[in-house]
């Protein structure tokens, strides 16, 4: 019998605002799930972000320079208008704590009402980044803190520039 598994694809959505060390965790976890991974960076004009949308992308695009299943994009909008544009049907979402999950499992309810064959994959979080989110990293670095066991060097040096 042959393998008639088709090639299976996931979009990771988020702000990325910086892209931190649970991220890249659920990053490289989830490529090896599935055979492609699109980090899918949220442009929203809703919110004034620390990093350009162009700045998110190129950091997490070096991060993963050396990960041929993991692309880079960017999207506005609806997410479910993004994920039938790319003819993508499953979500990767994150899950840190109860707390997270029942704001995630509106979403899911809400994305699979909108497009009954959008599904979404939950997956928790390591035990160590638990208590990491871009929100914490910001907070910490614009007080002087030491993020360096939050985030990747290179976006601890980006940061660096930004509150220096």
């Amino acid at each position: 019998m042959g393998n008639c598994r088709q090639s299976s694809v996931a979009v990771f959505p988020g702000s990325f605002d910086p892209v931190t060390v649970g991220h890249i965790d659920l990053i490289e976890r989830s490529a090896t799930v599935f055979d492609k991974i699109i980090v899918a960076v949220a442009c929203n004009q809703e919110k004034t972000p620390l990093f350009t949308v162009a700045e998110r992308i190129k950091m997490i695009e070096d991060i993963f320079i050396d990960s041929d299943n993991v692309q880079v994009e960017t999207f506005s909008g609806l997410l479910i208008d993004y994920l039938k544009r790319r003819q993508v049907n499953v979500v990767i979402r994150g899950l840190r704590a109860v707390s997270d999950f029942e704001y995630e499992f509106q979403m899911a309810l809400m994305n699979h009402k909108l497009a009954p064959g959008i599904e979404t994959f939950f997956m928790t979080s390591s035990a160590l980044y638990t208590y990491v989110s871009s929100r914490i990293v910001k907070e910490l670095a614009s007080l002087g803190g030491d993020v360096s066991d939050l985030v990747h060097p290179l976006v601890e040096e980006k940061i660096k520039d930004k509150y220096s």
